[in-house]
């Protein structure tokens, strides 16, 4: 890693710092009315609307919620996928089938997350996804996203151009998420589209 990558990282760490921070900062009400608003939007989106399977994820925290899209898309007859999150990082996946199927999981180290308690249908699984929906924490002008740092959907994405595959890739976002700049990396694979409380954004 040559001097550049070193100052991009730090850079990066900086940028996740600064943008949890401000999530921290809102309320749950502010999340909830966002969730609703976020999913109208994803819902109108084309490329979920004729996916037949979606590959997901359900948000925690302050995060922009999911759980109104995910049940949308889930009572539309979508197949959503949702991940279980393995030692090494690396995604598992299983089907949604509603809010009670969703079971409380702490994985050492990590935040408390909600998984899907179905059957295991490999990290390959996610190759079928005609939609993906990324989380993330911002994303810039050219589509560059900048995700916690923990490497699981660099994995996904990768999984996917090697495969591939090229189902749209879609992240939800707060309106001051979407930045100029994002610090990119070899391995960065950019978003087709990024959906806030504003609407819809489209990149290149």
């Amino acid at each position: 890693m040559n001097g550049t990558d070193h100052i991009g990282q730090r850079t990066k760490r900086g940028l996740r710092r600064d943008f949890l921070a401000v999530r921290r900062g809102l309320t749950e009400d502010d999340v909830h009315k966002a969730a609703a608003v976020l999913a109208g939007h994803a819902l109108e989106l084309p490329e979920l609307a004729t996916a037949g399977t979606v590959a997901a994820y359900v948000s925690v925290g302050g995060e922009p919620g999911t759980r109104v899209l995910l049940d949308a898309l889930h009572a539309r007859g979508t197949r959503v996928l949702l991940p279980v999150l393995l030692a090494d990082n690396d995604l598992d996946w299983a089907v949604y089938d509603g809010e009670d199927s969703l079971v409380p999981v702490q994985h050492q180290g990590k935040m408390p997350l909600l998984e899907p308690a179905g059957e295991r249908l490999g990290p390959d699984a996610v190759l079928e996804a005609d939609a993906v929906l990324l989380p993330g924490l911002a994303v810039a002008e050219d589509g560059t996203r900048l995700g916690r740092g923990g490497g699981s959907y660099d994995r996904v994405l990768t999984r996917l151009e090697r495969a591939a595959t090229d189902p749209a890739r879609v992240v939800l976002l707060y309106d001051s998420e979407v930045v100029a700049h994002i610090p990119g990396e070899d391995h960065d694979r950019p978003v087709h589209a990024v959906v806030t409380p504003s609407g819809v954004r489209r990149f290149g």
